[in-house]
């Protein structure tokens, strides 16, 4: 199987760190994303982008484990949709929220955006494994679903800081035109394909209030 270079290095040092993994998928435009890049750029320090652009990169962040969880799960019999553990991750993230005086609502509507656009990633990676096998994890290659999980808790726990943190921004009447070149940005330096940059935009859909 070939993972994609982020996955590779993860699994050749035995560990799941904050690394985005660049894809068989065709890169993002440059032009757009350069645009958007130096946009963001004059207002990154200044008003609610300040507060979104982390957000959507944590949300990248997330992304980034979801090849890995589809590849712990392959080939096991496990399915991508785990009912179980999705409410054990809302129902953490809407503790972690009343606990920093944030909406708990709200942090549940936007995990459950970030579940949805990991099987995304997931469902793809499957379908491409099953239509070619040589792609697929060997047994010897499948990362330990428990040590990804850890990854995941702890994007988890700044993703909900980050949303406690930015509820002025995530209601302002500009922040889904902020959201939008945040997202540029951020394919553009993580070097998302199109499965993921998909996936992100899956992921940002309740970001902003209303």
């Amino acid at each position: 199987m070939r993972f994609t270079s982020s996955a590779g290095r993860l699994l050749t040092a035995g560990a799941v760190t904050v690394a985005l993994l660049a894809g068989s998928g065709a890169a993002v435009a440059a032009s757009p994303a350069q645009g958007a890049a130096a946009t963001s750029s004059s207002v990154a320090s200044e008003g609610p982008y300040a507060r979104l652009h982390p957000l959507v990169d944590l949300a990248a962040q997330r992304l980034a484990t979801a090849d890995l969880v589809a590849a712990a799960k392959y080939g096991t019999g496990s399915p991508i949709d785990d009912p179980a553990r999705e409410q054990q991750v809302l129902d953490d993230v809407a503790r972690q929220a009343r606990e920093l005086g944030a909406d708990p609502e709200a942090t549940v509507r936007i995990f459950r955006d970030q579940i949805e656009a990991n099987k995304v990633v997931q469902r793809e990676l499957h379908r491409r494994w099953g239509a070619d096998p040589a792609q697929a994890p060997t047994p010897e290659e499948r990362p330990d679903l428990a040590e990804v999980r850890k990854e995941i808790n702890r994007v988890n726990g700044e993703l909900v800081r980050g949303i406690a943190d930015s509820p002025s921004a995530r209601s302002a009447p500009s922040c889904r035109g902020l959201l939008a070149v945040a997202g540029l940005r951020v394919r553009h330096e993580r070097q998302l394909d199109v499965v993921h940059s998909v996936a992100l935009g899956r992921a940002l859909r309740s970001v902003c209030a209303g």
